[in-house]
Protein backbone atom coordinates (compact mmCIF):
# COMPACT_ATOMS: atom_id res chain seq x y z
CA UNK A 1 0.00 0.00 0.00
CA UNK A 2 1.49 3.35 -1.01
CA UNK A 3 1.58 6.36 1.27
CA UNK A 4 -0.56 9.37 0.52
CA UNK A 5 0.08 13.02 1.30
CA UNK A 6 -2.34 15.92 1.40
CA UNK A 7 -1.40 19.57 1.58
CA UNK A 8 -0.42 22.54 -0.53
CA UNK A 9 1.16 22.17 -3.95
CA UNK A 10 2.21 25.07 -6.19
CA UNK A 11 0.54 24.86 -9.61
CA UNK A 12 2.84 26.30 -12.29
CA UNK A 13 -0.01 26.71 -14.77
CA UNK A 14 -2.43 28.50 -12.39
CA UNK A 15 0.45 30.25 -10.56
CA UNK A 16 -1.27 29.64 -7.21
CA UNK A 17 -1.02 27.28 -4.29
CA UNK A 18 -3.68 24.57 -4.34
CA UNK A 19 -4.83 22.03 -1.76
CA UNK A 20 -4.56 18.52 -3.18
CA UNK A 21 -3.80 14.93 -2.23
CA UNK A 22 -1.17 12.80 -3.86
CA UNK A 23 0.94 9.69 -3.48
CA UNK A 24 4.54 9.61 -2.21
CA UNK A 25 7.40 8.38 -4.39
CA UNK A 26 11.15 8.17 -3.82
CA UNK A 27 13.37 9.26 -6.71
CA UNK A 28 16.81 7.87 -7.67
CA UNK A 29 18.63 10.28 -5.33
CA UNK A 30 16.54 9.17 -2.35
CA UNK A 31 14.33 12.25 -2.10
CA UNK A 32 10.66 11.86 -1.21
CA UNK A 33 8.25 13.49 -3.67
CA UNK A 34 4.50 13.95 -3.39
CA UNK A 35 2.78 13.77 -6.77
CA UNK A 36 -0.80 14.89 -7.35
CA UNK A 37 -3.15 16.57 -9.82
CA UNK A 38 -4.39 20.17 -9.73
CA UNK A 39 -8.14 20.20 -8.97
CA UNK A 40 -8.67 23.28 -11.20
CA UNK A 41 -6.65 22.68 -14.39
CA UNK A 42 -5.66 18.97 -14.10
CA UNK A 43 -1.92 19.71 -14.36
CA UNK A 44 0.46 17.26 -12.68
CA UNK A 45 1.80 18.66 -9.39
CA UNK A 46 5.02 17.72 -7.60
CA UNK A 47 6.20 18.73 -4.14
CA UNK A 48 9.59 17.85 -2.67
CA UNK A 49 9.24 16.52 0.89
CA UNK A 50 12.89 15.81 1.80
CA UNK A 51 15.20 12.85 2.23
CA UNK A 52 13.73 9.39 2.65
Amino acid sequence: MSESWSGEFYCVKCREKREATGHIEVNAKGTKLAKGVCPTCSTNLTRILGKA
